[in-house]
Formats: C-alpha cells, structure tokens, sequence
C-alpha cells in the first residue's frame, strides 16, 4: 500500500514540476537577467549593468524592472536611477521610484519566506530608436550610502 503511495505522489510531484517549467519558460522573454548585490548593501556608486542588443527598432516590448528584497528592508519604496546608453554614445538618466510595500506596510512582491520578488514594468509598448547594444546601469538613488535588504536587482525584456 505505502509502495502504491510512493508512486502516485512521485508521479504528481513530476507532473507539478514539468506544468512548472512550462507555465514559467516564455518564448516572448528576449532578456531576463537578474544580478545579486553584495551581502554588505548596495552602495551608492556601484552601478549594475545589462547589456541588451537589439536587432529591430520596429518591434514593441515591455521593459521591467526585477527587485528581490528581504522583509528586512526598512523602507516601502526604493529609488533608482536607470542611465541608459544608447548605440550611438548618447546617455539618458531616469530617476524611478518602485513600490515595494503597500500604505499599511504588507510587502507587494511575491514569495514566501523573507525575500519577496517584485516584477514592476517600466516601460509598455517600448521601441528601441536605434538597432545595436544597449547599456542599462542601475543604481540605488535612496539617501543612504549603503542600502542594505535589496537582495537582486534585474532587468527583462519582453516582446508585446
């Protein structure tokens, strides 16, 4: 009998698993990459950067922003400076703030546990004006030398 049990929960622990990887992969994802940050904070000047290449100008996307942070973290928001470098060598410089906790304090992002991952969408129906590589620095533009409870910060790309 407990064989028999065995068997059938390995069988739906498979099944979740496989339903998992297919609802999680995105075929439209171009880019998805999220970086670690020290375990000292985040310090002011240390920027981190993606490179994004480009291929159409003409196509949509939708340009997000990936926050990991730890219930830790003392603030409900968290301000950003997203410099954009651009083909051709022109700069651009975004001053964005992400909600991370509501007004009563209960954190947006998901996740169990003490880190919470927040998905925030800068950008719907973005076109890129120039083909080629793309630099994004982002750096933490809270007024806090060393920001300590943000775990990952990252960016994504997805087609519309």
């Amino acid at each position: 009998m407990f064989d028999n049990l065995k068997k059938i929960f390995g069988s739906i622990l498979v099944l979740v698993l496989m339903a998992g990887i297919f609802v999680s992969c995105n075929s439209n994802t171009i880019y998805n990459q999220n970086v670690e940050l020290p375990s000292q904070g985040w310090y002011k000047n240390n920027a981190v950067a993606f490179n994004i290449n480009i291929n159409d100008s003409l196509t949509n996307y939708n340009f997000g922003l990936n926050i990991r942070n730890t219930t830790n973290y003392r603030y409900s928001n968290l301000y950003i400076f997203l410099i954009t470098e651009f083909p051709n060598g022109n700069i651009s410089r975004d001053t964005i703030e992400c909600f991370l906790a509501n007004k009563e304090g209960k954190w947006l992002g998901k996740g169990w546990g003490d880190i919470k991952e927040n998905h925030i969408t800068l950008k719907s129906s973005l076109r890129f004006p120039l083909t080629g590589n793309y630099r994004f620095l982002v750096q933490q533009a809270m007024r806090v030398d060393t920001l300590m409870g943000i775990h990952d910060v990252g960016l994504s790309l997805v087609l519309e």
